[in-house]
């Protein structure tokens, strides 16, 4: 394994990056300028096809959408509302409606980066066998890409608990706006499912609404903590990493086994793992090159090193 970065040291060394090492080289400043090395080799496997990319909460900060645990996760207040409180009480969806019909607002407008149109470039060139990601807010889609497998869900559908209906956020969102004429609330921050974070006090009003169909509970088309992902979806996801020459890890900690698994899966099966991250992960010691650099910037450094688009 290679580790590259303004804040990691060399570590050791694996097959074909063998001639990537310098253990005496002075540690560079710019941790872009300090992936070039390794971005040459990652540029080299790309080139071949078949890559599988799975993605996380640091892919979209660049976005404005802050991650869990990087460093725009720090000042991440609120604590996640899991699937058993959701469903055990009114109040608790109460609470929660609130915070999401008004961090919607913000995740509604949250455009691509460089990082996502990179990656969209990366399947138009022919390059990949598939995108996991592990967000939810639909930016990989809104930067092109089509081969999309969103593991967790995604903010703009709404599902219903009754009948298992599924409609548009933007519905929603109308008719929570209708059953809360003139409600507004004080935003002291946004997490990375979408959440404002709120005083309770700001709460207490607000009116959510239940499926239109059938009257059951509605919740977003996302995979909430305590709720497990879908069965198909885990298989469509193991198997993608199962036929990918590579698997390129793109802005996650891997610090839950929703993700961590496709890695270690990847690297059971002797598939390359690169992980690319603010930071430490949990796939650090299954990677044969690991880069700490911001991802936009790492990645739009890459295309230029990568041939044109491949042509019929």
């Amino acid at each position: 394994m290679v580790t590259y970065g303004a804040d990691r040291p060399h570590g050791g060394v694996t097959g074909a990056l063998a001639d990537l090492a310098d253990a005496d080289a002075p540690q560079p400043v710019d941790a872009v300028a300090a992936a070039a090395g390794p971005l040459a080799v990652l540029a080299d496997l790309i080139t071949g096809g078949g890559v599988a990319i799975l993605s996380g909460a640091g892919l979209s900060t660049e976005s404005g959408i802050p991650d869990y645990r990087g460093p725009s996760g720090l000042a991440r207040r609120a604590e996640p509302m899991t699937y058993q409180t959701f469903t055990g009480g009114a109040v608790a969806r109460q609470r929660y409606w609130a915070r999401s019909h008004h961090g919607w607002r913000h995740i509604a407008r949250a455009i691509p980066n460089a990082g996502h149109h990179a990656v969209a470039e990366l399947e138009r060139r022919g390059l990949l066998a598939g995108i996991i990601t592990q967000n939810v807010d639909g930016l990989h889609q809104a930067a092109g890409a089509r081969q999309v497998v969103e593991l967790h869900g995604a903010l703009a559908r709404v599902v219903c608990l009754g009948c298992g209906g599924r409609t548009s956020r933007a519905d929603l969102d109308r008719r929570l706006r209708a059953a809360n004429p003139g409600w507004d609330a004080r935003v002291t921050g946004i997490s990375p499912d979408g959440d404002a974070v709120l005083a309770e006090e700001q709460t207490a009003d607000f009116q959510f609404v239940d499926c239109e169909s059938c009257g059951g509970l509605l919740k977003p088309d996302v995979v909430f903590f305590g709720e497990n992902v879908p069965r198909h979806r885990v298989h469509e996801c193991y198997a993608l990493v199962e036929r990918a020459r590579a698997l390129v890890v793109l802005g996650s900690s891997l610090t839950v086994m929703s993700g961590f698994r496709f890695a270690r899966q990847a690297a059971k099966l002797a598939i390359p793992v690169v992980i690319i991250n603010h930071g430490p992960t949990r796939g650090d010691a299954l990677a044969r090159l690991t880069i700490d650099a911001p991802l936009g910037q790492t990645l739009t450094a890459l295309l230029a090193r990568l041939p044109g688009p491949r042509r019929c």
